[in-house]
């Protein structure tokens, strides 16, 4: 249907710039019919043969060649059409022939002005779809990305979790073989701990108050365990506006910090501290050790899904 309105289109153009001189509109359309097909033959070739299969997969050559080929077929059979439509219409007056049409070089710009018209639409068409195709794919591989960090992150929490749970287990265990009466009181900061643990972590984030909150739980049952022999320093702000991070982000550090912390003198040392401003967070931890050396061989996969997780959830 399209189609059908812009040839009639083009007719109705090709019949008034041909009898514009004499207003003639009825021999011009008549003379008109003649050229249309060779228009429509010339747009065709050039929009489903040669833009596809030579221009857009940048056989310019090719196209170039064809194109040439294109030419000089539709300049044959513009001549063609003219001298039909001098027979047929104007019985041979030459001089009736409306003056553009004497003009090879007249029919051949008209016809091609409708041609390269098409071929740009055709084109600037080609470029939008290219484009939003683009966009389509890329919008797919950014949630593809997306679903992959996902998997990846839960992943890694699932190993955080187990890691962390144990190495507090242990220290409840120690207490209830000791038969203290320290231990509901530690049961039930592993009850809170838990709660977070399983159901907060599954948000994408959490207020940093409430991951400050479960730390000062986390160190309460090892200062149960420890008593006189822990000695830690302790620099977090009560209180956080509008501040929110990913879960379970800091806490590992404090339980790493435990594990991996040695009785120097008699004393495991632990500084812990906090500040941050609009843009960035500064979480420092530090942990006794009687040798750096024999410390640097003790990082497992606590560190390394934290440093996974980081790179996940803050690349910069």
């Amino acid at each position: 249907m399209l189609h059908s309105l812009f040839w009639f289109l083009v007719l109705s153009f090709y019949s008034y710039f041909l009898g514009a001189p004499n207003e003639n509109l009825f021999s011009s359309g008549s003379f008109a019919l003649f050229l249309l097909p060779v228009t429509m033959a010339t747009t065709y070739t050039t929009v489903y043969y040669l833009l596809p299969y030579f221009l857009l997969k940048k056989k310019y050559l090719m196209f170039g060649l064809y194109s040439f080929y294109t030419l000089v077929l539709s300049a044959f059979a513009i001549v063609i059409s003219i001298f039909y439509g001098l027979v047929f219409i104007l019985n041979m007056n030459y001089h009736g022939m409306p003056a553009p049409g004497r003009s090879l070089l007249s029919m051949v710009v008209l016809v091609y002005l409708v041609v390269v018209l098409v071929s740009a639409f055709t084109l600037l068409k080609k470029n939008y779809s290219s484009i939003a195709e683009n966009r389509a794919l890329e919008n797919k591989f950014l949630e593809a990305q997306l679903k992959l960090k996902e998997q990846e992150l839960n992943y890694l929490k699932l190993q955080v979790h187990p890691h962390f749970l144990f190495n507090t287990l242990n220290t409840l265990y120690g207490h209830a073989l000791a038969k203290s009466e320290e231990t509901p009181d530690m049961i039930l900061k592993l009850s809170n701990l838990l709660d977070y643990l399983l159901y907060q972590t599954d948000k994408p984030l959490v207020s940093l108050g409430s991951e400050i909150e479960h730390i000062r739980d986390y160190i309460a049952l090892e200062q149960m365990r420890f008593r006189n022999n822990l000695l830690i320093d302790i620099n977090l702000p009560p209180e956080f506006e509008n501040i929110d991070i990913a879960p379970m982000l800091l806490i590992p550090f404090v339980e790493n910090s435990f594990k991996h912390g040695q009785l120097v003198d008699g004393k495991l040392r632990i500084a812990i501290s906090l500040k941050t401003d609009e843009e960035e967070l500064w979480f420092t931890i530090k942990n006794s050790v009687k040798s750096e050396k024999n410390f640097e061989s003790k990082n497992g996969l606590g560190l390394k899904n934290l440093e996974k997780r980081l790179q996940l959830l803050y690349p910069n």
